[in-house]
């Protein structure tokens, strides 16, 4: 598919030209219509557990590779190869449209992202600008390649969500505790107020500069939110994610939030307008169901670490996801958190048949 023969993004009618992937089981999954299979993905599959993607970032720092397109494609397209997979993720890190920006920050090995000066006081928001497309032209430049390479195979794009953004800026890394981010969340209510609906604007726009260059569906991650009570998600949270959901839901595309330790959050994250809800391996995929409510799909959430166990097993394990799911609205199987980076890729390829064979066998007749 040439560049001009691309959809651009959205029809008149406000819906994405979704073409080819329109039918495809991931997309049937997010929409809650019948599938001939279980679709599945695995968050983190474009990554450290293949040999060929640490190969090919010999030497390259990580920030640098996110912003190179040839790399992202590259990346982005390796699990589709190797594991068949039914949706590919965007190769990126939830800190690049801070660093896009002009945040001074670094992704440290064996650490995560660190951040040279935490934002803390109102002076500091100044350095949150609005993020401009221009910002992040490798980004529409990789979405665009990728579609045209996937073809029917759906992309999916993803942001990091305000909360995780916020304790990452206000830490200045990764923490166990989230003090300084709770602290200022307590005792400047006002000021973290304006820090969220910041970080929600950027998010927003991230997310829309992928969808409009043919991104298929996005994903909302949360990763620390698991952190808070529901009385202060709903409070000091909900607002900034609902704002994020809200500013692409003219596009029409399935909108997935996700987020780490989050059983007694669930409800809420679907409140927050996600038409698709991520279930970490703590809650099982019919008592998530139960949480949500209906009118949401459902993905998750085998315990990646199964993946460590003998094959048997790891089917075993699958097949209560599974069975946790029959009946559901909308069944995505994932993994409840990211691939572990020394998974055997092997597990992960056997994992995605197993599941396409089992799901098959007693899914209905679909015509797609």
């Amino acid at each position: 598919m040439s560049a001009s023969e691309r959809p651009s993004g959205q029809q008149q009618t406000g819906r994405p030209t979704a073409g080819a992937t329109a039918d495809s089981a991931f997309l049937r999954a997010c929409r809650r219509e019948p599938v001939p299979h279980t679709p599945v993905w695995f968050m983190r599959q474009a990554g450290r557990s293949l040999p060929e993607y640490r190969k090919l970032r010999e030497g390259t720092a990580m920030l640098e590779s996110c912003m190179r397109p040839d790399l992202v494609t590259e990346i982005t397209l390796q699990p589709v190869r190797r594991h068949r997979v039914d949706a590919a993720i965007y190769f990126s890190d939830i800190v690049v449209p801070l660093k896009a920006i002009g945040i001074d920050l670094d992704i440290k090995p064996g650490v995560g992202p660190v951040v040279e000066r935490p934002i803390r006081t109102r002076a500091d928001l100044e350095r949150l600008r609005p993020l401009d497309p221009d910002d992040v032209k490798y980004v529409t430049e990789a979405v665009g390649t990728l579609v045209g390479e996937l073809g029917a195979t759906p992309l999916i794009g993803f942001a990091g969500a305000p909360f995780t953004l916020a304790s990452y800026l206000v830490e200045g890394g990764p923490s166990r505790n989230h003090e300084h981010t709770k602290a200022l969340m307590y005792g400047d209510p006002a000021l973290w107020a304006v820090l969220l609906d910041r970080l929600a604007d950027i998010t927003s726009a991230f997310l829309k500069v992928q969808i409009e260059a043919g991104a298929s569906a996005v994903q909302l991650f949360d990763s620390w939110v698991g952190a808070l009570a529901p009385a202060d998600y709903r409070r000091s949270v909900l607002p900034a994610s609902r704002k994020v959901f809200d500013a692409v839901a003219g596009y029409g595309v399935p909108r997935i939030h996700f987020g780490v330790g989050t059983g007694e959050l669930l409800g809420l994250l679907g409140e927050a307008g996600a038409d698709v809800v991520g279930v970490d391996w703590r809650v099982p995929m019919d008592e998530a169901a139960r949480r949500v409510g209906p009118g949401k799909a459902l993905q998750g959430n085998l315990d990646p670490a199964v993946l460590f166990a003998p094959r048997a097993a790891v089917e075993a394990k699958a097949d209560e996801v599974l069975e946790a799911a029959r009946g559901l609205e909308g069944h995505i199987f994932n993994l409840g958190h990211g691939v572990l980076p020394s998974t055997d890729p092997d597990a992960l390829t056997r994992l995605v048949e197993y599941v396409h064979t089992r799901s098959a066998s007693r899914a209905p007749s679909v015509k797609v």
